[in-house]
């Protein structure tokens, strides 16, 4: 008889921890998602690790009922790295920033992620340094002032998804902390990738950047600043979903549908499109003026080995070859002294 997993709830997954972030913080948002999807995903509550490094949203790890690890700065990524390597069978998940991520920790998140580590990225991306009281951060706008740019920022912002997209990361996607629908569902699709999935969430820090993302918050204005992606749908918005988003040459374009333009003119999203290129694109919309934001997945890609997959076998295939080994002897092995 096979052992049944025990149904579990979203209060399985909290914590008798008291959840201290600034009132109205959209990490409160984030992390009742999280917890939301966690018992969803059939997976005893025993396999999952968070981890995370240093900033408001590393305490993720206090207030999940799992096992964790709160880091150092930057480094969630190699710390994941190596409990997926050395447990393969375990559901790993980080919970990052903008400033953990992408200052400090950016070389560590690019090879996590182009090397496939089966490993689920949060990233909160509220485009400022907000634990630090109010410095900007490697997304903040350029001309952006804050405490350590009082004159504005002379920095062109980092891109988090091109970033991804540039690493071949193979599950690349984007959602907002207040559209918790969006959320969950991303965060499910995520959960049922087998390689890297790297998740951008776009959060409010009402306190030291209120309002980053209000444009694409606001009820009234969201329809006409965002686009949806929904793998083999037309890239349709607007608030009278009279909007679309073509392929003209090598690059996008928004057409006004009508007057000769239908749905049938428009790119038809696909998310397991081979070539990180087309999502590409998509990424750097929101640069472009006159573009909407897209949310949504980007990119899925599945065909592509794990990195604890290729590192197991490789271990194995030596082993066959040459043994298990003796660490001893290899510590003893070459020139060695002996210090009195």
């Amino acid at each position: 008889m096979s052992a049944t997993v025990p149904v579990l709830t979203k209060k399985d997954f909290q914590t008798d921890q008291e959840v201290r972030w600034c009132p109205g913080c959209g990490d409160y948002a984030i992390l009742s998602a999280v917890q939301a999807v966690f018992p969803e995903l059939g997976i005893p509550r025993e396999k999952f690790v968070v981890v995370s490094g240093i900033g408001c949203s590393s305490r993720f790890p206090y207030y999940m009922n799992t096992f964790g690890f709160h880091s150092i700065h930057g480094r969630a990524p190699a710390v994941a790295t190596g409990i997926k390597v050395a447990h393969p069978e375990l559901e790993v998940w980080v919970a990052t920033g903008d400033g953990d991520s992408l200052s400090i920790g950016g070389n560590h998140t690019i090879h996590m992620l182009r090397r496939n580590v089966g490993i689920k990225v949060l990233m909160f991306n509220n485009r400022i340094y907000g634990l630090t009281k109010g410095q900007y951060s490697p997304t903040s706008e350029f001309g952006k002032k804050t405490k350590s740019t009082p004159f504005g920022s002379d920095a062109r912002p980092f891109n988090p998804l091109a970033l991804a997209l540039g690493a071949e990361t193979t599950f690349v996607a984007r959602s907002v902390d207040v559209m918790q629908g969006h959320l969950k569902d991303t965060l499910k699709k995520a959960a049922a990738h087998q390689g890297a999935a790297y998740i951008e969430i776009l959060q409010n820090c009402n306190i030291f950047n209120d309002g980053a993302w209000q444009y694409l918050t606001e009820k009234d204005a969201r329809t006409d600043h965002i686009v949806q992606l929904e793998h083999g749908k037309p890239l349709i918005y607007g608030k009278n979903r009279d909007k679309g988003i073509r392929l003209n040459g090598l690059d996008l374009e928004v057409v006004q549908l009508g007057n000769g333009v239908s749905e049938h003119d428009l790119l038809i999203h696909d998310e397991q499109y081979r070539n990180p290129v087309y999502a590409f694109l998509l990424a750097k919309m929101e640069e472009m003026p006159g573009f909407p934001t897209p949310i949504g997945v980007l990119r899925s890609w599945n065909d592509v080995p794990r990195y604890e997959d290729n590192m197991a076998n490789q271990v194995k295939d030596v082993i066959a070859k040459r043994g298990a080994g003796d660490i001893d002897k290899l510590l003893r092995s070459g020139d060695t002294w002996e210090v009195r």
